[in-house]
This record gives structure tokens, C-alpha cells and sequence, in this order.
């Protein structure tokens, strides 16, 4: 499994950390599954940490918007963190930063869920 999944503040903030290259299915698959869960459970709030990702391509892209638009048109936000140096410049590039929301930790991220009433 190339990504940890866990819940914070009582099962209201999901949290999706990859651990890998956002470059092939198999990553893809998961990460697609994983945010379906959050969903089918109600969560309304994800955040996904890119701390350990330094490859991403457009596959890699397109997981992500696919997990935005699913995710809000369920009534949810997320929040990515942990984007580094590389992959930030490959969402400047697209544009990508004027959709997501992007904090440099996650602790960053859970206080402003915090502050948000979805």
C-alpha cells in the first residue's frame, strides 16, 4: 500500500498521506478508493499530505482533480499539504494552485478545517 489513511479530531478531518510517486495506476487506484471511503462515511473534510511525493505527472494530476471535483461535489473541501518544491511547480505551471488550497503541514491544515463549518 503506497498511502496511509487515518482520521483526526473524532473521525471528522480525513487524512490520505502518499507515499509515493503520483505516476502509475496502482497509486491512482488507491488514492480513488481511498477518498470514496471518505465519502461513503460522510466526511466532509480531507486533507491529502504530498510530503512524500517528488514525481507527480498529468496521471498523477488528474487523480487529484478527480478526487477534488468527487470530493466537493459531495458537499466536502480538501486541503493538500506538504507540496514540494517540484510538484508546486508543476501546479503553478497548470494553474492547479488557483483550485486547491495548499498548506505547508498538516497540523496547518487541521486547524483550518477547524475554523470551517461544512
Amino acid at each position: 500500500m503506497n498511502l496511509k489513511i487515518r482520521t483526526v479530531n473524532n473521525g471528522q478531518i480525513g487524512i490520505i498521506e502518499l507515499k509515493s510517486s503520483l505516476i502509475s495506476e496502482d497509486i491512482i487506484n488507491e488514492l480513488r478508493d481511498a477518498v470514496a471511503d471518505f465519502i461513503e462515511q460522510g466526511n466532509k473534510k480531507l486533507i491529502i499530505d504530498l510530503s512524500k511525493v517528488n514525481l507527480i505527472n498529468s496521471i498523477g494530476l488528474g487523480s487529484l482533480i478527480s478526487a477534488y471535483t468527487t470530493f466537493t461535489k459531495s458537499g466536502g473541501e480538501i486541503i493538500l499539504t506538504g507540496v514540494g518544491k517540484s510538484v508546486k511547480n508543476v501546479f503553478i505551471i497548470t494553474k492547479l494552485t488557483e483550485v486547491f488550497e495548499i498548506c505547508d503541514k498538516i497540523d496547518e491544515a487541521i486547524k483550518k478545517f477547524s475554523l470551517i463549518k461544512v
